[in-house]
């Protein structure tokens, strides 16, 4: 029997360390060769990495969160035979510290108040609507009280004689649950301390230190533009209503997209380029890889539609639609979210009326595109109903103009309002 110290191996791209966001294995489990042991978090994407030998988990080096550098110790196995450690012995590493136990949030203090202890309120029986044609009938004293409860007596039934209003009557109106119109209103609670503690991790730590990343190195200025997308809905509309059974349901996004590649491959090809700010300098691309920002439950992803212009405009809405699923349940892979050389982002049904983007890193810039609705508009002096959508973007100041961010939404704008002129 001998000690196997299973290293992390290069995941490729570039990677140089990444993130342990999940162990599914433990100490003292017996596990197969190709068996997943752990998922690892890079800067692209998380990779689960599995066994190369049959054994028994004897050490884990690392807890979630820790970053662990390619090459570096990640499991130790007790196999058969001499195993890795005989022939080339592992420094033992420094023990990792114990967690510290989390502390039970204190509870909150009592009030200074002792509260009367009541029977559990019954359920609330139908209630009848007081007749208010009248004053209510109540003595003196119940009705200070209602006042200083700011209640209104016309609001309370009363089941004393005469339908007086007593005392447990204003109890029970003051404990039911009060409605609006069937809906329940929220009635005032206790007073609430302390603080839940969430460590920022995984897919949420890469996102925050890219977003940081982007938004502190790149100088960025936003243009906003709104689009008459009539004609394209009414294209659109036709276009999936006569398409085949193998072709996809088009959205307005491979419109985009293949309007995006026109104009890439003109006069606005700089706007398809990555900076190196390091080496300062611009690479422009021919082929162009749209990313399109994708919400999953796990956070943000960039799925990237490889060479878009090679693609039909149905290639492209298939392949939009194959690696925005595969983000979304987890089975993208490290190539499907990586090589993008410009992004989208539609926010979708979320719409909103502008926001200002903020560019993927080392990308030049990034395309928002909003809710498309039905908005009045002025056309030759005459108020008349179009299909309107706004469009945001954002650019690199220092690779591009912001006369040339502004005239690739302007030539943009003119493709999607004559949306023929894109196929």
């Amino acid at each position: 029997m001998g000690l196997h110290v299973f290293k992390l191996p290069d995941i490729g791209e570039g990677v140089v360390e990444g993130e342990i966001t999940a162990w599914h294995v433990a100490v003292g489990d017996t596990v197969v060769e190709d068996q997943e042991m752990v998922d690892i978090m890079t800067d692209k994407a998380t990779v689960g990495i599995g066994s190369t030998v049959d054994g028994k988990v004897s050490k884990l080096y690392g807890a979630i969160g820790d970053m662990i550098a390619v090459g570096a110790p990640l499991i130790e196995f007790e196999v058969d035979g001499e195993g890795s450690a005989a022939a080339e012995p592992e420094p033992e590493p420094e023990p990792m510290p114990e967690p510290e136990p989390t502390p039970e949030p204190a509870p909150a203090p009592p009030t200074t108040v002792p509260t009367p202890k009541s029977a559990p309120t019954p359920a609330p029986e139908p209630v009848t609507a007081p007749d208010t044609s009248r004053r209510p009938l109540a003595s003196p004293v119940v009705r200070r009280r209602a006042k200083e409860e700011g209640v209104s007596l016309s609001q309370v039934s009363g089941s004393g004689p005469a339908g007086r209003i007593t005392h447990d009557d204003l109890d029970a109106y003051l404990t039911r649950p009060q409605t609006v119109g069937g809906l329940p209103i929220s009635m005032p609670g206790q007073e609430r301390s302390g603080v839940t503690e969430v460590p920022v991790v995984g897919l949420r730590r890469k996102i925050a230190e890219q977003m940081t990343k982007s938004y502190t190195t790149i100088p960025h200025f936003s243009y906003f533009e709104e689009v008459d997308v009539t004609d394209l809905e009414a294209l659109r509309q036709w276009m999936n209503a006569n398409r085949t059974e193998e072709q996809p349901k088009l959205t307005y996004l491979p419109f985009i997209m293949q309007a995006l590649v026109k104009l890439f491959q003109g006069e606005h090809g700089g706007c398809n380029a990555r900076y190196n700010d390091q080496n300062e300098i611009l690479s422009l691309h021919s082929a162009i890889n749209i990313g399109i920002a994708t919400t999953t439950d796990r956070g943000l992803y960039v799925p990237v539609v490889k060479h878009v212009e090679a693609k039909t405009i149905w290639e492209t809405g298939s392949e939009l639609i194959r690696v925005a699923s595969a983000a979304r349940d987890g089975s993208a892979n490290l190539d499907d979210l990586t090589g993008s050389t410009f992004t989208i982002t539609s926010l979708g049904r979320d719409g909103g009326l502008g926001a200002t983007p903020i560019i993927n890193h080392p990308e030049v810039g990034i395309l928002g595109v909003h809710k498309a609705n039905d908005r009045a508009v002025v056309i030759d002096g005459k108020i008349t109903i179009r299909r309107m959508m706004n469009l945001s973007s954002s650019w690199d100041h220092r690779v591009v103009d912001g006369a040339d961010g502004a005239a690739l939404v302007q030539a943009l704008k003119q493709l999607l309002e004559h949306p023929i002129s894109i196929l």
